[in-house]
């Protein structure tokens, strides 16, 4: 099987219905998305599949139709995206488990609806959990990318 992954191809000796997490983690050693509730639920393993918002845990790689992208392939170090941008400027995580999630979810959002209003934004998020309670963070993050977003 092949995958597309952050950019770089990769050919994979594993079963379809592996989940996509798993082929994240287990066999590229991507360790951004994380294993939350493994329902898709929560979030924590959010990725980008041809720039939609999906949880790798509930996708097998058999089911992939495109590029995906995780938190390491949104931005860098160097050039962070505007989102995590934003993120660092709010000081949004706390124990983080669930921050590459929120922010895979946020950058999808963005690229699709760049002016959102707060209600907009409470939806958008309101899929992706957070233990720590970051919730007013995250939401004034997604209006200071929304607002970065505007002035590129």
């Amino acid at each position: 099987m092949r995958l597309t992954v952050n950019g770089k191809r990769h050919d994979l000796d594993i079963e379809p219905e592996m989940p996509l997490l798993w082929v994240l983690r287990d066999e590229l050693g991507i360790t951004g998305p994380k294993y939350g509730c493994g329902a898709g639920l929560c979030g924590a393993c959010t990725v980008h599949v041809d720039g939609a918002a999906v949880r790798s845990c509930s996708i097998s790689a058999g089911e992939v139709r495109g590029s995906v992208t995780t938190i390491e392939g949104l931005g860098t170090p160097a050039n962070p995206h505007l989102v995590q941008q934003a993120w660092i400027e709010h000081q949004v995580a706390q124990c983080g488990y669930c921050q590459s999630g929120q922010m895979m979810t946020a950058a999808a959002f963005l690229s699709k609806i760049p002016d959102p209003s707060e209600t907009d934004i409470a939806d958008a998020m309101s899929g992706n959990l957070c233990r720590c309670g970051t919730y007013p963070r995250i939401r004034s993050a997604v209006k200071t990318a929304a607002l970065m977003m505007k002035g590129k």
